[in-house]
């Protein structure tokens, strides 16, 4: 049958044209559908972009696709901003819709940067997914590209893969690795921690390989909110891991602060350590121990001295038993309390683990170093621990007040039942610093009202008056 005959065929209330259309024609049609890309907001007020165009403009020109106001940048900023500070296009290579290059051509007069390198006035970069934008200056950074094939192919499960896309990796550890993700809604940024589940060569079921209990424990840690508690967004259980979708906390570990700090000022220390004796209070209030307290699992809001500080991997302990957990989780036994070694992980005890971890933790961001030498030939590192065999040398600690040494002492006491209470903690007088709680106070107020808590007032409100809770029940004990 030829062409002619073909259309002779058709209905009358069918248009030739638009069954006959051209390669071009056709390649229109799917481009004006589909969405190709997003421009996710790094900072707020910045809104999403879905690409489904072949050309966006970003400047101060109302003529833009994504014009910048003073409600997006401070002044200072947008005056350097050119009316169209660059431009994205998507070019197809030989027709083809699903081979495309996605590029950037810097048009402004004060530089535009991709992944803090200056492209230059009227030159291209090509964008790639998970690239980081930036504008006027490398630290202005204001969107990250995503392609909405990058994450198609990785094997996540079919609930996360339709939730969110996967960006660029943060961390990784024993246990597994952290990226940064999307939710393809409202492009929202997010931790995701994927933790491979151990084999079943033993021949004995390991507790990630329970779905009844994940399911059972991803409850209650769903229910916790504290505002300097990590939220947990949700827990996805598949057959080769379970991933775990947190709150993200741009400032990073605790730890990677003090490496590159060597050590933190008394102060900054305080400020860090008080909302982590705040968290750690509020969790023991609630049932969980967290067994594995240590700087990677303290993460910090901002790279700034007075930053919100938020415990994770709370609870996570609760899925592993405690031997596995020292063995894979934990790598060292370094901020482990001595009554775990003493029992192995098999035998009983209470949430004064978490109190020892936390001497181990106040040791080390005071003095850049832990309390036990893992190099010590005469004596093993689980003796040590176990003996309390620690000091303070005048050449870590010779700057540190000695109230803040004696609280250390009073965590690191080998006894759990001599050891300080986390109600004690609070209550200790190196903690009793009114300027360090106005300073919480601020840092609640301007946190995001999207997390942990409804409103920065209930935030506030939930720190004062825990603190006060806390004050009244000691004194009623003594």
């Amino acid at each position: 049958m030829n062409d002619e005959q073909i259309v002779l065929t058709l209905p009358d209330t069918q248009s030739a044209d638009s069954v006959c259309l051209t390669q071009s024609q056709e390649l229109s049609q799917k481009k004006a559908t589909v969405v190709w890309g997003r421009l996710c907001p790094i900072k707020l007020p910045f809104k999403t972009m879905e690409m489904t165009k072949d050309i966006y403009t970003l400047g101060r020109s109302e003529k833009c696709d994504i014009c910048i106001t003073e409600n997006e940048l401070k002044s200072k900023w947008l005056s350097v901003m050119s009316k169209q500070h660059f431009r994205i296009t998507r070019e197809f290579i030989n027709s083809n819709i699903n081979d495309a290059v996605i590029y950037l051509e810097d048009l402004s007069q004060n530089g535009t940067f991709v992944n803090k390198v200056k492209i230059g006035r009227g030159k291209k970069v090509v964008l790639e997914s998970n690239d980081v934008i930036s504008l006027a200056q490398p630290i202005v950074t204001v969107y990250i590209f995503m392609s909405t094939t990058a994450f198609e192919s990785n094997d996540l499960p079919l609930e996360l893969k339709s939730k969110y896309a996967v960006s660029r990796k943060l961390g990784s550890g024993a246990c597994g690795e952290v990226k940064m993700v999307f939710s393809k809604i409202g492009c929202k940024r997010f931790a995701m921690k994927t933790i491979m589940k151990l084999g079943g060569a033993s021949g004995h079921r390991h507790p990630l390989n329970d779905p009844e209990k994940i399911m059972n424990e991803v409850k209650i840690l769903k229910a916790l909110k504290h505002p300097c508690v990590v939220r947990l967004e949700e827990i996805v259980d598949s057959q080769k891991a379970v991933y775990i979708v947190l709150e993200l906390m741009e400032g990073g570990e605790l730890f990677e602060r003090i490496k590159n700090r060597g050590r933190l000022s008394e102060k900054t220390a305080k400020l860090i350590f008080y909302q982590v004796v705040l968290a750690v209070s509020y969790l023991h209030d609630s049932g969980i121990t967290h067994r594995d307290l240590k700087p990677e699992n303290i993460l910090l809001a901002s790279d700034s001295d007075v930053t919100l500080a938020k415990v994770s991997d709370f609870g996570l302990s609760k899925l592993v038993d405690a031997q596995t957990m020292m063995k894979t989780f934990c790598g060292t036994p370094m901020y482990v309390a001595p009554e775990i070694l003493f029992n192995t992980g098999r035998g009983s005890y209470t949430n004064q683990v978490d109190v020892w971890s936390l001497g181990v933790i106040l040791y080390a961001c005071l003095s850049g170093a832990v309390p036990f030498n893992c190099q010590n030939k005469n004596i093993s590192l689980q003796d040590q621990i176990m003996k309390g065999y620690y000091g303070f040398p005048a050449s870590k600690f010779g700057h540190v007040s000695e109230k803040a040494i004696d609280l250390i002492k009073r965590m690191m006491t080998v006894d759990p039942r001599k050891r300080i209470t986390i109600k004690q903690v609070l209550l200790h007088p190196w903690l009793q610093d009114r300027d360090l709680r106005d300073t919480i106070d601020n840092l609640l107020s301007r946190d995001d009202q999207e997390n942990t808590m409804p409103s920065s007032v209930s935030r506030n409100c939930q720190v004062n008056s825990e603190y006060k809770r806390i004050i009244k029940r000691a004194r009623l004990d003594v």
